[in-house]
């Protein structure tokens, strides 16, 4: 009899508590539904105000010191032209010299690939140039003909484009794209006749730079466009609010 009264007794409490979990889990589910998701975006275009810029020349000859002899001749020819131009002195960066051997090959009867005897060597080296003078700098690789038209043989490559404020910029797209974020909120609880409450949680998107009006693909880990002097910057700021 005892042992019934205690088992009623106990399935009773288990009943009043399991409704009190219930009613708590349907007012915290209420609670956290009763929340806003905006998304704002913050953009900004500027202008790159450094620039990099690389070229490199070779020599080759079965003499290796012979090599390095012309290979030095053509490394001062640059040199000076690049000082004549405007260059400074200290923005000038020549590399430690790549060395190669070269072997005559062919393919044999059968068709395999033969590595033949040894032909010379050949040493290249690269220029490169960092400065924030980049109209300079972008006329500098355009007109590097010049250069090759003095008996070198000079490959330049594209320059690539930075800009060393970009701290600042994604300060003003963070406030930007939090403003944006907010105004949007803020309408989105107007409109259905809501205030909004306290911000709940922040998220910031990854920066994405871009060359302006392009069909630049964004990556997840961010994309860092180097190849347009002009850039577009955009960042993404999820906010959730409550509200009342």
């Amino acid at each position: 009899m005892n042992k019934n009264i205690i088992a009623v007794a106990v399935g009773a409490l288990g009943f009043v508590l399991g409704l009190g979990f219930l009613g708590n889990a349907i007012k915290n589910r209420n609670k956290s539904e009763n929340t806003i998701s905006v998304t704002g975006l913050g953009t900004k275009h500027f202008t790159s105000d450094l620039i990099t810029w690389s070229g490199s020349f070779s020599k080759n000859n079965s003499d290796l010191k012979a090599a390095y002899d012309e290979l030095a001749i053509d490394r001062k020819v640059i040199n000076d032209y690049l000082v004549s131009k405007g260059i400074k002195q200290g923005e000038i960066v020549f590399s430690s010299v790549d060395i190669q051997k070269q072997f005559r090959s062919y393919n044999d009867s059968n068709g395999n690939y033969v590595q033949g005897e040894f032909s010379g060597y050949n040493l290249t080296q690269k220029v490169s140039i960092e400065s924030k003078e980049v109209v300079k700098i972008e006329n500098l690789s355009r007109n590097i003909t010049e250069i090759i038209n003095r008996g070198i043989e000079f490959t330049s490559s594209s320059p690539s484009y930075f800009y060393t404020k970009l701290a600042t910029v994604k300060q003003e797209m963070i406030a930007s794209a939090t403003k944006d974020a907010k105004e949007r909120a803020e309408k989105i609880a107007e409109n259905s006749g809501s205030s909004l409450g306290n911000l709940k949680k922040a998220t910031m998107g990854v920066i994405q730079i871009t060359e302006p009006n392009s069909n630049e693909d964004y990556s997840y880990g961010g994309t860092f466009n180097t190849s347009s002097k002009e850039k577009e910057a955009n960042i993404t700021i999820k906010l959730e609010y409550q509200v009342n």
